[in-house]
């Protein structure tokens, strides 16, 4: 059996020789790997390390391509790889994270030993560098109140489920479903796993498959990518509002509760009181807790964190509402 094996990369000169490097360390037969590397016209090193890694070890896979994401985005270039890949089953992994030895071994066994469509396991968030800083910066990525309830963040349970992260694929699901909606920027998975689910298939979570992904290692970085993909929630709604859940609009919700009651303050600022006390005393709470399992006090930074996350992610959700659509 012959597996394409995809990563995107836009600018990540930093990132990219360590999933490489892991790429290196599985324990899937190489050469039963159709390696694709997908560069989206970036502007550092990151196409050089491609090529030199093509160039180096080309006799060690089936096959290493290094291919041009004209589109940029992302899911451009997973059409890109859908589109060349020959393996019997297409796994994508990002350039942004790390892939244990056994985890490619590990999806396409339980994958054939399951007769899986699609697969996926847990996707916890890790460091590149430990700083105090960047460890409050972690929790607050891994926290519940603060990114989120997505199974592949939380669940121990192995299960069908919506959407999963550095999922394998067999090939006929894009044949029978198509490629990623290139209207989406960063929310083109909920999109097609919607549509995969739609014609019939099913997308299994292994707990037990496991990979990682870095967080982000500074303040401003996080909340621009909070941000964005508020944004592309809100852009996603009037495009494909049935591959959303609920959740994801939790914190345009709020933003928009405090702008309705902040309006009505000049009648009675009881509403807006009442919303800051009740979101204050569940944020602390949720502080408290990450500082009692952590043992760290200098966590109680995430009372302040946590709402400018919130905030970033509903105000980019509320503008996404408006903008133009195409």
């Amino acid at each position: 059996m012959i597996i394409s094996l995809g990563i995107i990369a836009l600018n990540e000169e930093l990132y990219l020789p360590s999933i490489l490097e892991d790429v290196l360390s599985q324990t899937f037969p190489h050469s039963q790997i159709d390696f694709v590397l997908i560069d989206s016209l970036s502007a550092d090193n990151t196409k050089r390390i491609m090529e030199s890694f093509r160039e180096q070890y080309s006799s060690k896979f089936h096959n290493i391509r290094v291919l041009e994401n004209a589109g940029k985005w992302q899911a451009n270039g997973w059409n890109v790889f859908i589109d060349n890949a020959v393996g019997d089953i297409l796994v994508k992994v990002d350039a942004h994270a790390h892939i244990p030895c056994d985890f490619i071994k590990r999806l396409i066994d339980t994958m054939e030993e399951g007769h899986f469509d699609v697969l996926g396991g847990k996707r916890p968030t890790i460091l590149k560098e430990n700083t105090k800083w960047s460890e409050i910066l972690l929790e607050a990525e891994n926290s519940l109140f603060g990114s989120g309830i997505a199974v592949f963040r939380t669940s121990d349970k192995p299960r069908f489920v919506k959407s999963v992260f550095h999922g394998a694929y067999r090939k006929e699901v894009f044949q029978k479903t198509g490629n990623f909606n290139e209207r989406l920027r960063r929310t083109e998975d909920n999109e097609i796993h919607w549509r995969i689910r739609q014609k019939g298939f099913q997308i299994r979570y292994e707990p037990s498959i496991i990979s990682y992904q870095y967080a982000r290692p500074t303040l401003r970085k996080m909340m621009k990518q909070k941000f964005s993909n508020g944004y592309w929630i809100g852009k996603t709604f009037w495009i494909c509002p049935r591959c959303l859940s609920l959740y994801h609009f939790a914190p345009v919700g709020f933003v928009g509760a405090l702008i309705l009651t902040g309006l009505f303050s000049f009648i009675s600022a009881i509403p807006l009181i009442s919303l800051i006390g009740l979101y204050g005393a569940f944020n602390f709470v949720n502080t408290l807790v990450s500082v009692i399992k952590n043992k760290k006090i200098s966590q109680l930074v995430l009372f302040v964190l946590f709402p400018l996350l919130h905030v970033s992610y509903g105000v980019g959700t509320l503008l996404g509402f408006f903008a133009k659509h195409k």
